[in-house]
């Protein structure tokens, strides 16, 4: 089976998060380095938050199917 890597910088204000949070808006939508746009869900970002918002480089792995397996910040 194989897997997937997207990696893509992420830079949210601790406002812009709140969208997120309070379920104004349910996927988020990165570009990735390689120019690709990826989806997904809003969720996988709560263990990233800070009071600042969510800051960083990751990678978001999925399956064959493209389903979402983890994120990490690297």
């Amino acid at each position: 089976m194989s897997e997937n890597e997207y990696h893509f910088s992420l830079n949210l204000s601790a406002a812009e998060y709140m969208q997120y949070y309070q379920g104004s808006a349910q996927s988020v939508v990165v570009t990735t380095y390689q120019g690709l746009r990826v989806k997904f869900p809003a969720s996988a970002l709560r263990p990233y938050v800070s009071e600042g918002g969510v800051h960083g480089q990751f990678v978001l792995l999925t399956d064959a199917n493209n389903k979402m397996r983890d994120l990490r910040r690297i």
